[in-house]
């Protein structure tokens, strides 16, 4: 039994939790206070540039005090974290693996890896397929946070792949948080019609307790919209009354 369905099992008179099995052998995960993935879209629609902005965006997140200080706020002060993108329904690349982040050292070697992952950029957007592969992920962490959340950003909607919807309430049906962060500096993509993709990511994308979307106003933005996501994500719960009166929307321009 995990370490989540002990917290709301606890006054039922559950006393202990057996080991988890990954890949054939018996491990006890590591306790943290959130499993954290990072998704980030490379499809056609994102030139180097914007590539570039976004990687460097997610690099200085984890150099920024704020940050760092809601990861050290939580009950434990850790979290796990791991880094990959995604376009095409099958594409999907492992950027950063899974890493303990609890300290401004820890903090330093994700950005560190980040900086050094390499830039590729693909065709499709299929953020069904971004989903099925955080599944398989979480599958394979090997931390036991007492909340798992996917942070899926991009500038499209999905147009590749499996349905959105059915894949999404397997998501939030195994208890995962998905939050967004939706780029919005081009017109939604042809025949999607007057749904506009701040919409999009709000109805359709996101969802799970206390969910949010980020909607940055152009790539120029996206930086200090990244620094902001995180920060609210990983909050514990003295950090959280920062970000209580937002709502579940928050903008964010240049």
């Amino acid at each position: 039994m995990q370490r989540r369905q002990l917290m709301r099992l606890s006054g039922a008179g559950v006393l202990c939790a057996p080991l988890t099995i990954r890949h054939g052998r018996a491990a006890t995960p590591e306790p943290v206070d959130a499993e954290l993935i990072l998704a980030i879209d490379v499809s056609r629609s994102i030139d180097a540039e914007e590539h570039e902005t976004q990687m460097r965006g997610y690099a200085s997140a984890f150099r920024d005090p704020d940050v760092l200080r809601s990861i050290m706020g939580g009950e434990i002060g850790a979290i796990g974290c791991c880094l990959f993108t995604w376009s095409d329904s099958d594409s999907q690349e492992d950027l950063v693996t899974w890493a303990r982040i609890g300290d401004a050292a820890s903090a330093e070697r994700f950005a560190a890896a980040i900086d050094a992952a390499p830039r590729r950029t693909w065709s499709y957007t299929s953020i069904s397929g971004a989903m099925e592969h955080a599944l398989r992920l979480y599958g394979r962490s090997p931390f036991e946070g007492t909340r798992r959340v996917l942070d899926i950003s991009g500038d499209g909607m999905n147009n590749s792949g499996r349905r959105l919807d059915g894949v999404r309430a397997t998501m939030l049906d195994a208890g995962i948080i998905v939050n967004g962060l939706a780029v919005v500096d081009r017109a939604p993509a042809a025949g999607s019609g007057a749904v506009v993709l701040e919409d999009y990511y709000r109805d359709e994308v996101i969802g799970g307790p206390g969910s949010f979307l980020v909607v940055a106003e152009g790539f120029e933005a996206f930086d200090r919209a990244v620094r902001r996501k995180i920060a609210r994500e990983v909050a514990g719960r003295e950090q959280a009354r920062r970000f209580a009166g937002l709502g579940r929307v928050d903008r964010m321009a240049v």
